[in-house]
């Protein structure tokens, strides 16, 4: 039989959630609704220029085949992301969740989420110094090996991938570390006493179990890196031309305020698109 609901109780909830929304409303809904008017209109409000309404920002977008292969490279940037920090993450939550203990895996959690307490404009300028032409890594080949060394990693696509890999692959490590966490060690002891192997259980329990915080932690990092401009301005040079970076310079170096606003726009619309159409695996995966 249910039970009748406590009078006060949607009072008391709403109370407790009222800072929460009224949060998301002034942070999120409110900026994003400024924007989004931004994008119809001819020039920014608060310029020099009269604004009109109009659709040629999202116009511009259709009739300008750089916009879509930058689209597709971001895309396929976030696709190469995703998926390094889900093969280096993973095996890393693992080990950190099942095979150490104490203050070892303290310490080791600690390194993990470091990323998260340095600025990331100092971490992008960190890999700079270490990728560039005789920087920290050529010059620590140059002392291992033999012969001279010089990989000439800066300025490249690879540049951008690394960087961006150091600032995301955190939130991978932590949603699957959560994950695995949550995975009682009963399990383990049942399928060992019943003859399955290491393979078996990492395939048929630890996969399938932590895949929700696997995937999670998949999402979070793909939808920033899409959009990303700082790493791919400062690691790519000529090469870190990305959707991202050709926004910024609408908002920052051009003005152009509208234009930026609806090619914001229409990233955001692509990658929900891209969230929606893969829903049914994600959804799978979650439950």
């Amino acid at each position: 039989m249910a039970q009748a609901p406590i009078p006060g109780d949607g009072r008391r909830a709403a109370g407790l959630l009222a800072p929460a929304y009224l949060w998301l409303t002034l942070a999120v809904f409110l900026p994003l609704s400024a924007m989004l008017f931004f994008s119809f209109l001819t020039a920014a409000p608060f310029g020099t220029e009269s604004p009109r309404a109009t659709l040629e920002n999202y116009r511009d977008f259709f009739e300008t085949p750089t916009y879509a292969l930058l689209l597709w490279k971001s895309i396929r940037l976030g696709l190469w992301v995703t998926l390094l920090c889900v093969l280096i993450g993973f095996p890393c939550a693992l080990v950190l969740a099942r095979q150490i203990r104490g203050r070892a895996r303290e310490a080791l959690f600690l390194l993990v989420i470091l990323p998260f307490w340095s600025n990331s404009l100092v971490r992008v300028f960190s890999w700079a110094i270490v990728l560039r032409g005789n920087g920290v890594l050529d010059r620590t080949l140059d002392a291992l090996l033999p012969f001279d060394v010089r990989l000439g990693l800066m300025f490249t696509p690879a540049a951008v991938v690394i960087g961006l890999v150091h600032s995301y692959l955190p939130y991978v490590i932590l949603t699957s570390y959560l994950a695995l966490q949550a995975i009682e060690d009963d399990i383990f002891d049942a399928a060992r006493a019943l003859g399955a192997g290491r393979i078996t259980i990492l395939r048929r329990l630890i996969l399938p179990l932590s895949l929700p915080g696997l995937i999670a932690g998949a999402v979070l990092v793909f939808v920033p890196v899409v959009g990303s401009f700082m790493e791919p301005r400062i690691l790519g040079g000529r090469f870190g031309t990305y959707f991202g970076t050709v926004i910024e310079d609408q908002f920052v170096a051009v003005f152009n305020w509208p234009l930026g606003a609806a090619l914001s726009f229409i990233l955001l619309a692509v990658v929900l698109a891209i969230l929606g159409l893969s829903s049914p695996v994600l959804r799978r995966g979650l439950t």
